[in-house]
């Protein structure tokens, strides 16, 4: 079966055929970062016009290097939350419009179902059950993922995501957009000890994540330390700071993993690149985890993976109709 799938949830406008959930036969990616790095951050206006150039392009040549024409295509899947909303408008009219005139069925797609569903690709062992800890730019979760379409939050984040943690401190320290990237190349040269920052709790809700603090941490260091005339040793500051943001995620990832009695660990999402978390769960292998990771050109936002998604959502009737509307909020469950 073959699912075409378009992602168009924040600054990449994204086009891949995917057959049976698993096999990628293409995926196209067109990314707006270089445009967006001059203001610092992604603008929503922007990002949004720029979809609609690009995705009939994207679209179509994800058709044609998979050697497909939209008759040989099963349904469609977008992504309709969450997201930017004018973004996310672009990709589910889009996909609207091609449902209707191809007389495909149209598969609306959850975006964090679909960082999961990244791992099926992958790891093309993998099956639910499993727990996931979905981290991105814009959201931190625990996820129990009971079945490929049954999946219930168990921990996320009270404020700021990791993601957007990091870009904040990355932005702090004078590093370019999209500054998580940056920070970990740089914390890779760094020492982690030099710099004592806080590991922020969540009263009464252990699995839950709180980062809001520990980024105000390193904005008050940075700015003391300019006031007194110091010099901050970045490479020290940014490992330093990435290992406190790794040991929170770690922390709350390996207690939902006791209190499930479960072993079976999965990673999704942009932050699911990071080196150092990348590290410490390979490291779990050796005390009788299964881990899994998404390969990293799915980390980021992709086609492919809501595609993957979208084939499990088909099997059991999860389609819509022209009434689909995009949402910029939208619980997974």
């Amino acid at each position: 079966m073959n699912i075409l799938g378009i992602e168009t949830s924040c600054d990449e406008t994204a086009a891949a055929v995917v057959k049976d959930g698993r096999e990628v036969l293409s995926s196209v990616i067109a990314s707006q970062v270089e445009e967006h790095k001059i203001y610092g951050g992604v603008v929503p206006e922007i990002a949004s016009r720029r979809h609609c150039e690009a995705i009939f392009a994207v679209t179509e040549k994800a058709l044609g290097d998979a050697g497909l024409s939209i008759a040989d295509i099963d349904a469609i899947a977008v992504t309709y939350a969450p997201g930017l909303i004018g973004a996310l408008l672009v990709g589910v009219n889009f996909a609207k419009g091609l449902a209707l005139s191809s007389g495909k069925e149209l598969v609306p797609v959850h975006h964090l179902r679909g960082h999961i569903a990244s791992n099926y690709i992958t790891n093309k062992e993998l099956e639910p059950p499993f727990l996931c800890l979905v981290v991105s730019g814009g959201h931190s979760h625990i996820i129990e993922v009971e079945s490929y379409v049954g999946l219930k939050v168990i921990g996320r984040t009270r404020d700021d995501a990791a993601g957007e943690a990091f870009d904040k401190a990355a932005r702090a320290m004078g590093m370019p957009y999209p500054g998580g990237i940056h920070l970990d190349e740089i914390a890779e040269r760094g020492n982690d000890t030099v710099y004592k920052l806080p590991r922020p709790r969540v009263e009464n809700a252990p699995l839950d994540f709180s980062f809001s603090g520990l980024k105000t941490a390193v904005i008050n260091l940075l700015h003391n330390a300019e006031q007194k005339g110091e010099r901050v040793n970045v490479a020290d500051l940014a490992a330093s700071y990435r290992k406190a943001v790794v040991d929170l995620l770690m922390d709350n990832f390996l207690l939902a993993a006791r209190e499930l009695n479960t072993n079976k660990l999965v990673v999704a999402g942009g932050v699911s690149a990071n080196r150092l978390l990348r590290r410490r769960l390979a490291e779990l292998e050796d005390k009788g985890f299964e881990v899994y990771m998404p390969s990293l050109d799915l980390c980021g936002d992709n086609a492919a993976m809501i595609a993957a998604q979208g084939y499990y959502e088909f099997l059991v009737g999860n389609t819509a109709g022209m009434e689909l509307n995009a949402r910029a909020q939208r619980d997974i469950s």
